[in-house]
């Protein structure tokens, strides 16, 4: 299967974090999230409504998810313990779907994901 085109947002330059957010928000979306960048007991909220608890279900949920043709990333923000990252998401069928993913690190470092609250329209 092609691979996913991924336009970036302008809001990571100069920010490790910021970029940490939009990557995290991008293999959320493509099912290709490091497991390095998750927490043994992270929290996936989905937008769908059910929760995932643990990192190996977490990863497991992410083999399931079709890659689409393209993720656009508006916007990537991090503060403290806390990013977020939203944009587009355009499926294999072409339909399009909005996207917010807010994440929660466990420390102000933000090497470990704790927590995904995600959203979705579309």
């Amino acid at each position: 299967m092609a691979e996913t085109k991924v336009e970036g947002s302008g809001d990571c330059g100069n920010s490790p974090k910021n970029r940490l957010a939009q990557e995290i928000a991008v293999g959320l979306e493509t099912g290709g999230l490091s497991r390095d960048l998750l927490a043994e007991d992270v929290v996936w909220q989905r937008a769908d409504g059910r929760e995932i608890a643990g990192a190996e279900a977490v990863l497991a949920a992410l083999s399931e998810v079709q890659a689409p043709r393209r993720v656009v990333v508006d916007h990537a923000i991090s503060h403290g313990k806390v990013g977020a990252a939203n944009g587009i998401s355009t499926g294999r069928d072409g339909k399009a779907r909005g996207f917010a993913h807010v994440i929660g690190w466990s420390s102000t470092s933000a090497k470990k994901v704790a927590v995904v609250r995600s959203y979705g329209v579309g």
